[in-house]
């Protein structure tokens, strides 16, 4: 076990989802509607097992407790990690995000009994390690799982760093060009017969058009890791809920993103 690993590893737990895919604290248990809790709001329904590939959730969080730091930009869902976990990982794993942002993976995978560790150019807890995704400090063939949130061109401003991949436009091969170097360290420090998932939106930009980020960056995968499924997220995003920007996409004759792709691939030796 590294220095790192004892700094990040699986004491500290957070209210969530019990270890075994139980329902997280809090959470309705089933019966004639959405269980009650302080002050008659609503709580979240029951975490389960997605089974299509079609995945939805209605909330960020499956936890009365947030995962990751609340009001993050870009941050992901944490019920799409507890899935990942629950059905790729086992106790004791170590899972590694080389683009942790807010620290969901990293409180996600500790509510789960997984060891964590994550990396970011703009570490914003002290426990993410600075690192490029391209070059990270970590053993060969250390990691359990791998799990990649990264930027989906350049539409969120993550960092002041000139290596940040955020910084380089979809509509350049140099943003492609970037992340297969982050799949090559994927690789590198993954262990032979285990997972690594990608997160990712496509993009539209207006005058520029359409960039099939997920499309593109599958096939990439696909000549590193056997791909397993690719699935897609609906994006609970309140913006897509303003009457204004339906407005625009149908007078602009565009569409608005309404789900994310995750890609699932196992590496085989």
């Amino acid at each position: 076990m590294s220095d790192q690993e004892d700094r990040t590893g699986g004491s500290r737990r957070r209210p969530g989802a019990r270890p075994g895919g139980g329902p997280a604290r809090g959470s309705a248990r089933g019966g004639g509607g959405p269980a009650r809790g302080a002050y008659g709001r609503p709580q979240k329904p029951a975490l389960k097992l997605q089974t299509t590939t079609l995945w939805y959730y209605p909330s960020q969080q499956y936890s009365d407790q947030p995962m990751g730091l609340p009001g993050y930009e870009g941050r992901t869902p944490a019920w799409v990690i507890w899935n990942l976990l629950e059905r790729y990982t086992r106790e004791g794993d170590l899972v590694v995000d080389p683009f942790c942002g807010g620290g969901t993976t990293l409180d996600v995978a500790r509510d789960q009994k997984r060891r964590a560790l994550g990396y970011d150019l703009r570490p914003m807890r002290e426990d993410i390690f600075k690192a490029d995704a391209r070059e990270l400090p970590l053993e060969d063939q250390k990691a359990d799982f791998v799990f990649m949130d990264p930027p989906y061109s350049t539409h969120i401003d993550y960092s002041e760093d000139p290596r940040c991949i955020g910084k380089l436009s979809a509509f350049d091969d140099g943003y492609f060009e970037a992340m297969e170097q982050t799949f090559a360290e994927a690789d590198r420090v993954l262990r032979d017969r285990r997972y690594f998932a990608l997160y990712v939106s496509d993009s539209f930009e207006k005058k520029k058009g359409f960039v099939p980020i997920g499309a593109r960056l599958a096939e990439q995968l696909r000549q590193r890791f056997r791909i397993v499924d690719h699935i897609a997220v609906v994006r609970g995003n309140r913006k897509l809920e303003k009457p204004a920007f339906h407005t625009a996409a149908a007078e602009g004759n565009f569409y608005l993103r309404g789900f994310q792709h995750l890609i699932i691939a196992k590496k085989e030796r």
